[in-house]
């Protein structure tokens, strides 16, 4: 419906709304091993030899399906769970639908399902989704499910049945194991990694997830996953985000005026993982001043400009080497902090097998305080004053930076960027893996630090609420006047700046390739241009952007990008420019061109 409505054909609609998540998750850092369709062949033909299977072992049959129906929601209601003719998920209507369908039978796997939920109480979580699902759709007595429709054919056709198309639920949940080669010659990869750790879901999908897919499973005679998570909304004060009350957050404008990192840090810290959340500006620019620059920052910053001041540049002597001579008033601080450094890996990483994210940031954040709290108690500039107190100041600032590293490492699952930039002012070159967090003074002295731009700069709260707030109005008249927003969007951008058509060969000329953001900066007395050392994988070059309007350095590093090539060098603002990195925009809005994290450096677009 929404494909006629836009002019597209289903399959059209869908794509556009794939390369959408896609770039989106790219910009939050969002990584995955392999991205499945449900239209992919591969998915397909499982999905039918899955079907014959339950069909010919009879779980499946054919009969005349008449109820409520919730097309937004994919959903079937019965006339008791419907809520006054409206969807109980989501409020919109429901309507009656009538047409012959073949069924599930889930009524003959409801003790079995009911076993599993006893002897794996830790199956659903968290614990109040499972009390949902048994007294509000198991008692009441679980219906069979509906997996065929015949009043439109966007779907995979029942095999020897095409006037049928299998039905959402059993098409889409099996994609958990079609991706994984289930059924077919080589099924590897899914013996290694089936039955799966942990589903992460919705709320408003626990059910099919909880109920039907563990169903479909127990027919096929397969283990179930081990637990499955079910993540709460995030709501505005006004409630659910939706297009047609225009409160909507776009997550692409706070990407570009914060920064990944602080973005996906408000949602892990401030949400606890399961629960709704509430999204308001104040709280939003609150936590990226006080948690992030000055607890963070601040003690980053204050810790290079120390090591800078005291000690050339250079990380001084490691802690034994130091630690004898060192004077009393640094040893019960320094043993303190060490202490809770050591302790700290363990438990952040129990509170991650939780999915207790909000739990694991507050204690990092335990050790972010208690460094900060450190530098006041050893005073270095006090230390600084008498050449005998050198060994206790070494100590101090060795400290300091190796509670960073600790600190940096147990971010880089929640702040890819920061982590990374951390260790480029540390002067660490190596990629650091969690197993490095386990030891305090593994950090190496003699280390050249570097000193650059903070990392979370303080913002302007009143400003920084204005800024938000005006981007929501603009969403906001998008939805009053959804017909003018509309053709905005779809009129042509090239209708007024269409250029010469040119031939395949002239396209050919053009060289482009796939690099590495290894270092990025400003470019001086030039607001717009910003300067990025790029990793093309046999040599390394220099390209200047004029993007520093839409993204800051930090959240560069570390991003694949496509490079022109083979442009001619030119000087801009007297610095050089070995290419051109590749970008769209339009109006006010520009995103680079990105690659998935997974292709190697130099790797040639075509």
């Amino acid at each position: 419906r929404k494909a006629q409505e836009a002019g597209k054909t289903p399959q059209e609609f869908v794509d556009e709304m794939v390369q959408g998540i896609q770039q989106l998750w790219a910009r939050l850092h969002i990584s995955y091993d392999d991205f499945i369709r449900t239209t992919e062949t591969r998915h397909k033909e499982i999905v039918q030899k899955i079907f014959r299977q339950l069909l010919e072992q009879g779980d499946i049959y054919l009969d005349e399906y008449e109820g409520l129906y919730c097309t937004p929601c994919e959903s079937f209601w019965t006339q008791r769970q419907a809520d006054n003719g409206n969807c109980p998920d989501c409020g919109r209507p429901v309507e009656l639908v009538r047409e012959k369908s073949y069924f599930f039978r889930m009524s003959k796997y409801v003790p079995q399902l009911l076993k599993y939920y006893e002897e794996h109480p830790d199956f659903i979580q968290p614990e109040s989704r499972k009390n949902e699902m048994i007294n509000n759709f198991i008692k009441p007595g679980l219906e069979d499910l509906c997996v065929s429709r015949t009043t439109f054919d966007w779907g995979i056709p029942v095999p020897n049945d095409p006037e049928h198309v299998i039905y959402v639920w059993l098409d889409a949940l099996t994609n958990y194991i079609t991706v994984l080669g289930y059924g077919t010659e080589d099924q590897t990869t899914f013996h290694k990694y089936w039955p799966a750790d942990v589903h992460v879901v919705g709320k408003e999908i626990v059910r099919f997830h909880t109920i039907y897919w563990p169903i479909i499973l127990m027919a096929l005679g397969l283990p179930l996953p081990k637990k499955v998570f079910g993540h709460g909304w995030l709501l505005m004060k006004d409630g659910k985000m939706s297009k047609s009350k225009g409160n909507v957050i776009d997550p692409n404008f706070l990407i570009n005026r914060y920064g990944a990192d602080a973005l996906r840090y408000f949602l892990l810290r401030e949400i606890p993982f399961g629960s709704d959340g509430v999204f308001t500006p104040e709280a939003f620019i609150q936590r990226i001043n006080s948690d992030l620059a000055n607890d963070l920052g601040n003690l980053l910053n204050r810790t290079i400009s120390m090591i800078e001041k005291y000690s050339q540049n250079v990380i001084p002597a490691s802690y034994e080497a130091a630690g004898e001579s060192r004077g009393h008033r640094v040893e019960t601080p320094s043993r303190e902090l060490r202490a809770l450094a050591e302790a700290l890996p363990q438990q952040v990483e129990a509170a991650l097998e939780q999915m207790e994210f909000s739990a694991a940031l507050a204690q990092i954040w335990q050790l972010i305080s208690r460094t900060n709290k450190y530098i006041d108690e050893t005073a270095p500039w006090v230390l600084a004053r008498t050449e005998s107190d050198q060994p206790a100041l070494d100590s101090v600032l060795y400290h300091l930076a190796a509670s960073l590293r600790v600190i940096s490492i147990l971010l880089q699952p929640f702040l890819p960027t920061a982590a990374q930039q951390i260790w480029s002012q540390l002067g660490l070159t190596d990629r650091l893996t969690w197993q490095d967090a386990q030891s305090f003074i593994a950090l190496a002295p003699g280390g050249q630090v570097t000193k650059a731009q903070p990392i979370f700069p303080r913002l302007d709260l009143k400003e920084e609420i204005t800024a938000i707030d005006e981007s929501t109005k603009l969403n906001e008249a998008a939805a009053v006047e959804p017909a003018a927003a509309q053709a905005s969007q779809a009129s042509p951008v090239r209708s007024s700046e269409s250029k010469p058509e040119i031939s395949i060969d002239e396209f050919n000329s053009v060289e482009l390739r796939v690099a590495q953001v290894i270092a990025v900066e400003p470019v001086e007395k030039a607001d717009k241009l910003l300067k990025l050392q790029l990793d093309l994988g046999d040599e390394q070059r220099q390209v200047v952007s004029g993007i520093a309007k839409f993204y800051r350095p930090e959240e560069l590093v570390g991003r694949k990008v496509i490079v022109v090539v083979n442009l001619k060098p030119v000087k801009l603002r007297g610095v050089l420019s070995q290419g051109m990195i590749l970008a769209a925009s339009q109006g006010d809005q520009l995103t680079l061109a990105t690659v998935p994290d997974d292709m190697p450096n130099g790797a040639v677009v075509k």
